[in-house]
This record gives C-alpha cells, structure tokens and sequence, in this order.
C-alpha cells in the first residue's frame, strides 16, 4: 500500500462521520477492526495526550453513560506491552470509571503511531471547547505525523491537507503549530486569555531561557506583554539581540525612564567646607542633614 493510499484510509474529519450510525460500524468491521468490550483498567492515555477532560462535559457524559450505557465505541490499538492504548475515548472512559462500569466497548485498530496519531487529533479537533493549548500541540502532532509518512502529494502541502479536513485556514493552523513552542506556563497564560493569541505566537519564537526571562517579569510584575511589545520582543530575537536587560526594557519601558539621579562633587568644591578629618560617610552624613534643615525651612516659608 502506498502512502497516499495509507492515508486516504485513515482521513476523516471527526469521530463521529466514522462512528456515528451502525452502518458506518459495519463498514469500519469490515475494513479490518473489530469491537471488544475492554476492561477499563487495560486502557491506557495515549501518549502525550494534547487533550484535557472538561468537568462540565464529563458530567454530562457520566448521567449519560449511567442512563443509556456507551452509545458510541471509543478506538484503542493494541500495546506490546500489553493491554490497549487509547485513541480516541479518554472522557468516556473517565465517564464510565465515574460511572461504577468495568469495561468499555473499543472498536480495535492496528495503526502504527503516525496514523493514530492522525486518528486520535481528528476525533478530537472538532470540538468546541478546545483550549488554545491542545490546538496548538494537536495540530503540532499530527503536522510532524504527516510529515513523517510523506502526506502530501496531489493535494498540495501538509498544511493544506490539514486544513481541507479541519476547516481552518491553513495560516492559522501554521500558527497554532508554532504557538506549541511555547512554555508550558506561558501556554497556560493564553489559555486564561492573559496573552493574546497573536502575542503568544511571537513569544514562541524566543528560546526556552529568554520565554523564562518574560514569564519571571509576568510573575513577579504581574505585567503581560502587549502587541507592541511582543512583536519588539521577536525582532530582537531573530536579531540575535534579546538579552535579558533588554527584555525588561521592552516589558518594564517606565523603568528605562526612570533611571536613579546621580549627584558628584569635585574634591576640590568640598575641601573648602571639610578638612582632611572628614569620612565620606561623615561627609554624606553632614549634607543630607542639612538637606533636611533647608527643607523644614522651605515647608515653613
């Protein structure tokens, strides 16, 4: 089989167009897979999982599950190490568990990792509410999948294969792949909408040291930096310029205003009012004090 054919099999643009009717179940038994009910305890989370289980979402599948039992099979392939790997199904199988069931019904599949990895984004990527987060690392891993088996040909580029299925312009979705460069913490920030989709790209083109230096002045000022600055902190970067006074004087402009004055007197100015026996700390001593005469005179006045 060739490649383009190998994916052309494993297309589809959600969970749902492939799993939705018993016609489509009897259709996919009769490419090649089969539905087993599964105990949960050998299901296992799909490696580096971009998805996170949503409470509101769960609950409402728990009452579900416990009313009318898994309508919809999940998809799992066979581990060799043993027991299953999850695909597609981790908020059912979280349901059930909530749901005091012991097994789960899986439709099985033998897919290499490229092609669950495709599997397991598109059953997931149509959903409504993905975080910026799991887009960005979603798209990133089946970007990287597809790349690695050669998908493209007649339909042009990756990225345009991608965004054919998905529905997302294919600048975007470049984007949302370069937005899973970012930290973790910093991710979490455009999750919360703290930082702007566009600003977070543009920090992910710092280096994993320079992200830590604009995450410390986010923690300890709690100041994000805007469209401005972002786009001024990228330049820099690409400049080989990005220091990490010079992020602080991007993020913390008033600082670079406000620098501290610095007064200075010859020796020659204060030896007509200090003899040799004077200290610079005596000195210092003796000019502030009479600073503070000159300014309880001035407040009198």
């Amino acid at each position: 089989m060739n490649k383009s054919n190998s994916a052309s099999k494993i297309k589809m643009k959600s969970f749902d167009d492939l799993f939705g009717t018993n016609e489509n179940l009897e259709q996919a038994n009769a490419n090649g897979g089969e539905i087993r009910e599964i105990p949960l305890a050998s299901l296992h989370t799909f490696r580096n999982h971009p998805f996170q289980i949503h409470e509101d979402k769960l609950e409402e599948m728990v009452e579900s599950v416990r009313q009318y039992g898994v309508l919809v099979p999940g998809i799992a392939r066979m581990r060799p190490q043993g027991g299953y790997e999850i695909i597609a199904g981790h908020t059912r199988k979280a349901a059930c568990e909530l749901a005091g069931l012991d097994t789960m019904p899986m439709f099985i599949r033998n897919l290499n990792d490229d092609e669950a990895t495709i599997v397991m984004v598109d059953s997931n990527i149509q959903r409504e509410d993905i975080f910026p987060s799991e887009k960005a690392r979603a798209y990133s891993m089946r970007y990287y999948a597809m790349k690695h088996q050669g998908i493209k040909g007649d339909k042009g580029s990756s990225l345009d294969i991608m965004s054919e299925e998905t529905g997302e312009n294919a600048k975007k979705i470049q984007r949302y792949i370069r937005l899973a460069k970012l930290s973790d913490e910093l991710l979490d920030f455009v999750d919360r909408k703290k930082i702007g989709f566009i600003q977070g790209v543009d920090l992910s083109y710092l280096n994993e040291e320079q992200q830590q230096w604009v995450l410390d002045i986010i923690l300890d000022r709690n100041i994000f930096p805007n469209i401005e600055q972002s786009a001024r902190l990228k330049a820099s970067c690409r400049e080989n310029m990005l220091t990490q006074e010079e992020v602080r004087n991007i993020m913390l402009p008033e600082q670079v205003l406000a620098k501290p004055r610095k007064v200075t007197f010859k020796a020659d100015r204060l030896d007509d009012y200090f003899d040799e026996g004077y200290t610079e700390e005596k000195i210092t001593e003796v000019i502030i004090n009479l600073l503070d005469e000159w300014k309880k005179r001035g407040e009198r006045a």
